[in-house]
């Protein structure tokens, strides 16, 4: 029997060759399942099916030390920052609206790094939603706290088209005009360094973005682990198993 590190060492891989993808998570106090009600890293299953679905491995990554982001992301091929609550408003200097939700500060603390981490290591990066709208923020961008009629109800996953940017890395992707499900009331406002608007909703609205000096970073405002287009997804597995001259930080 070949082991893991015996299949690393002759170049084979017992997972054939798919590329490992960490997912960020919530972090839920009083989340209950069975008979319990604890505090629980969680992650809708739709994002590790999607990542699955597309060819890579999940591994789910929950808050932990920022300190920590560099070494996390030395073990990985590619990083998610999946969607979920408000960003702090005071990240991008500006004072709450009453419309914007409770702040997670450990898991936007813990995000930020993984992102400065990627950025640094060159790994393949996607943001979904609030992933998006963190990029921005990590990058010095500002964010559109509330747009009015943006989610149809609480709760309820959404559909509008998008119209990609021609010549950017989105429209390599997805190169015609597609219905996409989502479930937002925020926004990118003023890009972060180096951003570029790769797709538009029909009223003006951000809705990807990427770093043109990257060699894969890319931003998406809705949801496509709650649809069954799986091309971005696959984008970034495939640009995940590709050898790159990148610089991996060590694993300490």
């Amino acid at each position: 029997m070949t082991t893991t590190a015996e299949a690393t060492a002759s170049g084979t891989d017992a997972t054939g060759g798919r590329p490992l993808v960490g997912v960020s998570t919530y972090l839920e106090s009083g989340a209950r399942w069975g008979v319990w009600e604890l505090d629980a890293a969680l992650l809708p299953a739709a994002y590790p099916r999607l990542v699955q679905r597309a060819g890579g491995l999940a591994a789910m990554l929950p808050p932990d030390a920022p300190g920590h982001a560099a070494a996390t992301v030395a073990r990985l091929d590619a990083l998610v920052i999946a969607g979920g609550p408000d960003v702090e408003p005071g990240r991008y200097g500006a004072e709450p609206d009453p419309r914007t939700g409770p702040p997670a500060r450990e898991r936007d603390a813990w995000e930020l790094a993984l992102i400065e981490a990627a950025l640094a290591a060159g790994l393949p990066l996607l943001g979904i939603c609030r992933g998006m709208q963190l990029l921005n923020v990590a990058l010095g961008g500002t964010l559109t706290q509330h747009l009015d009629g943006h989610i149809e109800a609480v709760g309820v996953v959404g559909r509008h088209p998008v119209e990609p940017v021609p010549g950017t890395l989105y429209s390599r992707v997805v190169a015609e005009r597609t219905s996409v499900p989502t479930y937002h009331h925020q926004a990118v406002d003023r890009l972060g360094a180096g951003l570029v608007p790769s797709a538009y909703a029909a009223d003006g609205t951000v809705e990807a973005v990427e770093l043109p000096s990257a060699d894969w970073v890319l931003g998406v405002q809705w949801h496509p682990e709650m649809g069954e287009d799986v091309r971005v997804m696959r984008a970034l597995v495939t640009a995940a198993s590709r050898p790159t001259a990148r610089t991996r930080p060590p694993a300490s």
